[in-house]
Parts: C-alpha cells; structure tokens; sequence
C-alpha cells in the first residue's frame, strides 16, 4: 500500500524568511537608530548652519542608494548567506566610524559614518527579494511580510538602545547609542550564518548563463515603471516626514527621549502589519493595497496638520508607518512580477538605487524645508505629501489602461 505524503514546497522558503525575519531585527534596529538620532547629533556636531543637521540622515539614505547595485551584483557573485554577513560587517564599520566622529566632535567624518552605515544597510534591505526567491508564487507576498514583520523588534530594539546607551560615554552625547549599534549588527551576522541558499554559480557557469532582457526593457515596462514610483512615493514620504519630525519635535520644547520614542512607535507602526499585509495582498490584490497605504499616508498628514502637541506627532508617525507598510510591501510585491529569476539581481538592483537616491534626497530636503520655512516647517512637510499621494495614485490609474492586471 502506497501512502501519499505531501512535501511542504515552501519549506526551505519558509525556514530562511523567518531567519531573514530574525536578522531583520537586529540588522534593521540600527537603521532607527541612526534615523532618530542623526539629526539631533547633527545639531550637536554642527557650531552655525543647522539647516545641515539632517545631511548625515541624507547621507545614510545615500548610502543604502550607492551600495544597492554592488550588493545585488556582490551577491549574484558569493551568494544571499556571505553577501548578508559581509554587509553586516560594512555597516559595523560605519557605527564605529559615526562613533568615533562624535568623540572629536566632526561633523564631516559623522556624515562619511552615516554613508558607510547606509551602504551595510543596502544589504539589508535586499533581505525581502531574498526572501521572494524561493517559495510559490503565492508564498512570495507573504515572505516578503514575514521579513518585514521582523522590523516591529527592530522597532523596539533599536530605539530602546539608544535611549539606553545615548549617554554610556556622558558627557559626550550619543556616542554610546551607534557604538552599541555595532553589537546590533554582529548579533545580526550570528543569525545570517544558518541561511541555506542554492550555492552560486560559478564563474564559468555566469559566462554561459542567460542573463534575461536588458535592463532598459525591464526598467520599460508600465508595471516596473508604476510600482517604483509607488515604491518611492511611500518610501520617501515616509522618510521626509519621519526625517523631519523629531527636529520639529524639539523645537516644540520636547526631549529627545520623546522624540525617539515617536520614532519607536512609528517604526513598529511600519512593521507591524506585515504579519497580515500579505494575506491582505492575496485577498484583495497588491494595487488595492497600495491605494490603501497612500490613503493612510495622506491621513497621517491631516492629523499632524491638525497641532502640535504630543499626541498629533505620535498619531501622525504611527499612521505614516501603516501607509508606508501597505504602500512599500504592495509595491515590491508589484515589483516581482516584472522580472524573471535570471534577472533578478539587476532588476532588484536598479530598483534600490531608483529608490533609496529619492528617499536620501527627501531626508535631505525635510532639514531643508524646516529651515527655510521656519515656525512654518512642519506644517509646509505634511501639505507636501497630498501631491505626491496623488501622483501616486494616478500612476496606478495610468496602469489600468496600459497593462492587464497581474492576477494574485
């Protein structure tokens, strides 16, 4: 007699998501970290010009955008487990860097920190595609949010230390908090070390191997060219307002403490729906997420229009996580279907560098914005995000009549 046993074909898919889950939230702690803090050290390290104070939050986000196609092409190369670790590793470096600049007091060396940081951090953010290579077609929203709820402890985790650690070298402020960042990420490499993937191919295997369409043709394509913008609408909204908030923050008479833990709440609000994001995504369809995540965004800046006390910051952050949760992880999902395995790394690639330039230019322009508007800075930051969302959602719109949907 013949029993039938049923092989889970998501197995092995499953098993690296939740470990690219566990590495997420130590690897991803020391991006809040660095996000909740690098304005205030800014302010800290720079004497006159504070409209300066967020370039090193720029500089970060610049540095996820440069190291984008080198860790994509670095990986196709040594593989997802070495290309994860080896990433870890740049970003320690960066802590340590952004550690030492604030000891002698450099505002220069600080920034080239934050820039190595962000390039360790490229890697990190690749940790969704990796998990979207294995697994059903099904399975890959669902994997991408897997990973992504691994952000609600990095939520916890990374601004809980830097309110621990931001005075461990007192008097020098903030020190400790990215010294201890550095802890973060090697506990990060101690759980990239039990990832299975296939083994990369060798050199003479990649001269004779398909390399798929060129990139022009992929980057070409209405759904390519529509989840990118959705990708970059939430993305960089959510980092020009988040950028902006704990400055305005402060010069609304709140601490810093505060200020950062409004980063907490708005970090776990980022991760916290990818439990269920992506069986929403199965359910309904990834554009009626989307749409949903810039309804959610274009909220959250009616409520921080709406005052300026403690409790408008934190809704507003908390619901410009959830429109960032729904936007973000409905486009990358968008975005894997536009691409076939033999493509991934260039397409994945041009993605992140299209991405993480736009949201580094948006990081950049919030400092900018508080400056030049002045008393009128946070409120001139949230009326920038209604055209965004619109542009948005009219890019979806554009997409109906230019392609058949992609069915869930």
């Amino acid at each position: 007699m013949n029993v039938e046993t049923s092989v889970d074909p998501n197995k092995s898919a499953k098993r690296n998501a939740l470990l690219l889950a566990s590495a997420q939230a130590f690897c991803g702690a020391a991006t809040p970290i660095a996000i909740a803090l690098g304005g205030l050290v800014g302010i800290y390290l720079l004497d006159d010009d504070k409209s300066l104070a967020t370039v090193p939050v720029s500089g970060y986000n610049l540095g996820v955008a440069l190291g984008a196609i080198p860790a994509a092409i670095f990986m196709s190369r040594v593989g997802r487990r070495y290309g994860f670790m080896s990433g870890a590793v740049v970003g320690i470096i960066g802590a340590l860097i952004s550690t030492y600049a604030i000891f002698v007091g450099s505002f220069l060396m600080f920034c080239v920190g934050m820039i190595t940081a962000g390039c360790g951090g490229s890697f990190t953010q690749q940790y969704r595609f990796a998990a979207a290579d294995q697994g059903t077609p099904d399975f890959k929203p669902k994997a991408i949010s897997w990973v992504l709820a691994g952000g609600i402890f990095a939520a916890v985790i990374g601004p809980q230390t830097a309110i621990a650690f931001r005075d461990m070298f007192s008097p020098i402020e903030f020190a400790g908090a990215y010294f201890a960042s550095a802890f973060l990420l090697f506990a990060g490499i101690v759980v990239l070390f039990f990832l299975r993937f296939d083994a990369p191919p060798s050199k003479e295997e990649r001269r004779g191997t398909d390399t798929g369409r060129p990139l022009m043709e992929i980057v070409s394509q209405p759904r390519f060219i529509v989840s990118v913008i959705c990708a970059i609408g939430s993305y960089a909204l959510m980092s020009f307002v988040m950028t902006g908030a704990p400055l305005a923050m402060m010069l609304c008479g709140f601490n810093p403490d505060e200020s950062t833990l409004g980063i907490q709440w708005h970090v776990m609000a980022m991760f916290g729906p990818s439990f269920f994001t992506g069986n929403l995504i199965a359910r309904f369809g990834k554009e009626r997420i989307v749409v949903t995540g810039m309804f959610l965004l274009a909220v959250c800046a009616v409520i921080a229009l709406q005052g300026i006390s403690l409790t408008n910051f934190y809704a507003a952050l908390i619901l410009l996580g959830f429109g960032w949760n729904f936007g973000f992880i409905g486009a990358t999902a968008m975005l894997t279907d536009t691409y076939r395995p033999e493509e991934k790394a260039k397409a994945q690639g041009a993605n992140d560098f299209l991405l993480f330039g736009s949201v580094a230019f948006g990081s950049f322009m919030s400092g900018q914005m508080l400056n030049a508007f002045g008393a009128n800075g946070w409120n001139a930051i949230n009326y920038t995000v209604f055209p965004v969302v619109g542009i948005c959602l009219l890019s979806l719109l554009w997409l109906q009549f230019t392609s058949k949907p992609v069915q869930s």
